[in-house]
This record gives C-alpha cells, structure tokens and sequence, in this order.
C-alpha cells in the first residue's frame, strides 16, 4: 500500500483552509498548512475586544454573501452564519444618504417623490449623451448618473480608495456597483448573507480542525524550502511575492484603522462612507453592529484609510491598472513553467474575489486537482482564471 502524499498548502485564509480540509477529507494524505501571520484567517480574522468583549473584524467589515447554496451550506457546517443585511450610509456634505444609490437615496437628493419609472427616467436625463463608449470610471459614471450623483457619492472616495484619478480606473468597477429604482438599501443583492455567530477565525479553525492536518503560523514560506518534503505545493499569498518580487511589485491598496472608543452607540449604523474628499478616512465602522445578537455597553469603531501598500504593508485590493496586468501576464507566464505547485485564491491570482467566491473556487479546484491526482495526468497550475471574470 503506497504511503500517504504529503502536501504544502502556504496560506490559512479560506482558500488554504477549505482546500485542506477536502483534502484531508477525500485523500489519503498528511498536510502542512502555514501562514506567516500568527493567527489563521488570513484578512478574515475575528477576535474578541479585550476592553469591550466586541467581536472585532480585525482587518475591516467582512459580510458572507452569496447566491450559491452549496458553499452557503458548506460554510454553515462550521459555524452558525446569523443572518445579516448591510445597509451602508454615506454621510456627505449634503447630508446622510443610503448606499447603494436607491430610489430613497434619489428622492432624498433631488428633494422629489419619483415613482420607480420616474426616477429611472430622471436620472438617465442627467447622464452625459456625448460619452458613447466610456473608456474609464470617470466616463462610466457620468454617461450613467451624471455629473452631481458622481460627485457626491463616488468621485471623492474613488480617489481615497484607490489613490488615482477615476479617470485611470476601468469602466467596469462602476458597472458592480448597482443603482436601484426602488427602496432597497440592502447592499448586497444576493440570497444568502450572514456572519458567523462565533466569528470567521471560528470557521477557519473548525475547518483546519482534523487529524491529517497540522497547521503552523507565525512561519513565513520560503520558496524551495519544501524541495524533496512535499508531493505537491498549493500558493495562496501574493504572487510577485512567491518570485522574491524578481520583476517589480504588483500594485495593492491595504487600509489602516484609527480606533475610536465610546459607550453606547457612537454612529447607530455598522458602516458609514465618507465620499467627501476633504475627509481623509473612507468609512467607519462600528463592530458591535456586526453582530446584532449580542448585547454591550461599550462600543468601538475604527476609522479606516486607504493607501499605498508599502513592503511593510499587507495587501488588500488588487489595483490592476495597466502597468499592473503586463506585470501580472509575467509572472503567470513565470508560474506556468513551475511543477508541484499550484495557485488559487484572491492574492496568488491578482483578482478582487468575495468570499464566497474564494470559498467556490477551492471546492472545485480540490475536485479538479484529486481527480487528476489519481488519474495521473497534469494538475493546473492555477485556479480557473476565466471562472470569475477579471
């Protein structure tokens, strides 16, 4: 009887963690799961506030949504996902308003009381006819909702996000972000959403909680260390990271939080954008919002801020600007000729993806990769690129 494999997975976020959980699950096989941070869950990472026993979401706000029963379900199984509706405000200097931009939001801002039909036609008058084919945010923006609706809501905060003019960003960033004629302010337009009732760290370790697994933080992966130790690696960290950054640095936004302390309710709300771009934080939250259930005296948000990701800094957002994409087409085409090492989720394929996304795309690649396992043929080296789009 052959020996079990023995498998690397770099990464205890969900991609590292739900991959080696099918694993172990389906495979005869002893895996290694590390991450260089001292905790599990990668940016997900929950933890209790020692000052005010709030569940923090430690890295920003992280809301479980999807339209995918089968990864609904599967999460579930390790934690209770309570259910959970963003609904995010936007304070500015015409006053509070309900994002997404909603037929509240409208008839609040034009000082009117449009009917659906009437504020669908009211505000395709405002955009701009001379823009046929937008070529950038910008354009987008003001072809769709003209110039005073992208002021307010989304010109400021594009460029505190982003740190560029919107004017250098793709058209398709505005095209996710819905604009509704009706009186939804739930952020998110899909079926299933919720937070854990113990927190994502919760999940994660419930996940990595079985006996071929041995899981190691706080040990930073260095590339050929598992030379002649492991059958097969499975990246999941940054990929101009994984090549030492031998061809120059992809480009990240991360944020930084400045916490705030109070008793009782210091904003009423879970989240409230600042689009105005004399402020220089994007949003604020408020942790205990997050989980409703719960009850506190005390109370503490975080201001966030958007900049640069420096060597010193974790990434977060994937700019993929145009210089970004050239570099990017580099290193895959580096990736491609590498053998035992495989690259899946947000930071090792250089795409923006929500976790149910992440989660979906280690379900099927842990599929994809036993199957040809045991058949012996070739493993992809990286998650389905064309599943989601760019």
């Amino acid at each position: 009887m052959p020996p079990p494999s023995n498998f690397l997975i770099v990464g205890a976020g969900f991609s590292g963690a739900v991959l080696a959980r099918e694993l172990a699950s389906k495979a005869d096989c002893k895996i290694l799961v590390i991450d260089e941070r001292t905790h599990v869950a990668g940016n997900c990472h929950t933890e209790r506030d020692s000052a005010t026993g709030i569940m923090l979401h430690v890295y920003g706000p992280h809301i479980f949504n999807t339209n995918n029963l089968r990864v609904w379900e599967y999460v579930n199984r390790f934690d209770r996902f309570r259910p959970f509706l963003n609904r995010v405000k936007a304070c500015t200097s015409r006053g509070i308003f309900s994002l997404p931009i909603n037929l509240h939001t409208i008839n609040q801002f034009f000082g009117r009381t449009f009917s659906p039909a009437e504020a669908k036609s009211f505000v395709e008058s405002l955009g701009d006819k001379t823009i046929v084919e937008p070529r950038n945010f910008e354009e987008q923006a003001l072809k769709t909702i003209g110039r005073d609706l992208y002021e307010t809501f989304f010109a400021g905060y594009t460029r505190k996000q982003w740190g560029c003019d919107p004017g250098e960003l793709p058209p398709s960033i505005l095209k996710r972000l819905p604009i509704r004629f009706n009186y939804d302010d739930n952020y998110y337009d899909t079926k299933y959403q919720g937070i854990p009732e113990r927190g994502y760290t919760a999940v994660i370790q419930a996940l990595l909680e079985h006996p071929s697994i041995e899981v190691q933080t706080g040990r930073l992966y260095r590339r050929g260390e598992e030379a002649g130790r492991f059958d097969h690696v499975f990246y999941t960290g940054s990929l101009d990271a994984y090549f030492d950054y031998s061809l120059g640095r992809l480009g990240y936004r991360t944020a930084t939080f400045e916490r705030i302390d109070s008793r009782g309710d210091y904003q009423g709300n879970p989240v409230i954008n600042y689009p105005d771009a004399s402020i220089p934080w994007t949003r604020i939250h408020e942790h205990k919002h997050f989980a409703p259930w719960e009850q506190h005296e005390l109370t503490v948000a975080f201001r966030e801020y958007s900049k640069e990701t420096e060597k010193a800094d974790l990434p977060f957002y994937p700019k993929r600007l145009g210089q970004d994409r050239k570099l990017l087409l580099e290193y895959r085409l580096m990736a491609e000729t590498l053998k035992g090492v495989a690259f899946l989720g947000r930071l090792a394929t250089y795409r923006y993806m929500d976790m149910e996304k992440v989660v979906e795309e280690a379900l099927e690649f842990s599929e994809l990769f036993l199957e040809n396992w045991r058949q012996g043929t070739s493993i992809p080296v990286f998650a389905n690129l064309s599943h989601y789009p760019d």
